[in-house]
């Protein structure tokens, strides 16, 4: 039985969001509360970092913090990005977020067919030969986007735009919930950081995104919802479909 369902990220505005037609529908309590604040790197450190950033034609995001401080990052350094540029989004939502910021040609912006790094690479390997790619990211680290891109001798950079810090969260994660929903591998990292040696003791763990399924594995904990599948494209479908399962038993 599932009463209380935590949402790792802000509340949403207005009364239109979808989290409160699935509360209605299942009668649970839905609570929300960011597990970490985004910190934007400043054009005059960026400019540290030395990458050229009209010398590359093609940007791979990941995410919506990604698209934002990258543009915020060519607003405050005036850098003017061409309009042949092309974008590789990891999903259909982070590429129609684009729309905040370009012209959105279907020529330009590609996106994964199932939300899997998997679908990204296919994607990507179509153009590849033909472009050097820029990875904005919150840290410079090896992930599996920077890996392939190695393996198949593209030229990259990653390009650090912004941090990820963990808030305190320590009196929100001692509350009993029966459902725990992550966005970002930020925040799981976030819950480890609050309670080393965290233990689910049944909570149901879900996550949005391959980067954030791998953090809560490698977190140790066992992974209960994910999204985006075929079926449930959004965290939201994930937690229904979830929820309509139990209530059939």
């Amino acid at each position: 039985m599932v009463k209380k369902v935590l949402i790792t990220q802000p509340k949403p505005e207005g009364e239109k969001s979808p989290y409160y037609d699935l509360a209605r529908k299942f009668n649970v309590e839905l609570h929300f509360h960011p597990f970490i604040k985004v910190e934007p790197v400043v054009a005059r450190e960026f400019r540290k970092q030395k990458i050229e950033l009209t010398s590359y034609t093609a940007v791979i995001f990941t995410s919506r913090n990604a698209i934002d401080h990258f543009f915020r990052i060519c607003e405050e350094m005036k850098v003017s990005i061409s309009q042949d540029t092309k974008y590789f989004c990891i999903t259909e939502a982070v590429a129609l977020y684009l729309q905040k910021f370009i012209l959105y040609r279907k020529r330009k912006v590609f996106y994964g067919a199932d939300g899997t790094n998997k679908s990204l690479f296919d994607v990507i390997n179509k153009h590849k030969d033909n472009e050097k790619f820029l990875y904005p990211c919150s840290q410079s680290f090896d992930s599996d986007i920077t890996n392939w891109l190695k393996s198949h001798n593209c030229e990259y950079a990653t390009p650090v735009m912004y941090s990820i810090i963990s808030t305190d969260v320590k009196e929100i994660i001692a509350q009993d919930f029966d459902v725990i929903c992550f966005f970002t591998p930020g925040g799981v990292k976030s819950l480890v950081e609050n309670i080393p040696g965290y233990k689910q003791n049944g909570t149901k763990i879900g996550a949005f995104g391959p980067n954030t399924f791998k953090a809560v594995e490698e977190a140790g904990l066992t992974l209960d919802i994910k999204a985006p599948q075929p079926q449930a494209p959004s965290m939201v479908s994930a937690l229904e479909l979830y929820l309509n399962s139990l209530s059939k038993k």
